[in-house]
């Protein structure tokens, strides 16, 4: 059904597409497909065409989400998790800063790494 959150319906769709055969058939070759995508989108912010744009994203997250299935991930548990993740370390990094009486918006980007990073190694136990 249309009415799928997109990353349910990719997968369903490619599910049904396996059925007939046109599927990859190990996740190898999904590997190149993401590296053309991946350029395809480079190409598409040099153009500066912004649908053009929103359609190569929208096939990287395809390919992704093929990639997912093809590894017996489902892909809208793995997103899910990959937002706590973030949101874990993002709110250890805000933690880290406030209790030096600052905000993460007055580091630069090479300081904030470094904060995520601290915060991926209190989360590792590291």
């Amino acid at each position: 059904p249309s009415t799928y959150p997109a990353l349910l319906r990719a997968k369903k769709l490619q599910v049904r597409a396996a059925k007939d055969g046109f599927d990859w058939p190990s996740p190898e070759p999904v590997w190149d497909k993401l590296a053309e995508e991946t350029r395809e989108v480079h190409e598409a912010i040099e153009e500066g065409d912004a649908d053009h744009l929103e359609d190569e994203i929208g096939d990287l997250l395809f390919v992704a989400v093929n990639l997912a299935r093809k590894l017996s991930v489902d892909p809208e548990i793995a997103l899910q998790r990959a937002n706590r993740k973030f949101e874990s370390r993002y709110r250890r990094m805000e933690s880290l800063i406030e209790a030096k009486g600052r905000k993460l918006s007055d580091l630069d980007l090479e300081a904030q790494d470094k904060l995520w990073d601290e915060a991926k190694r209190e989360e590792r136990g590291l």
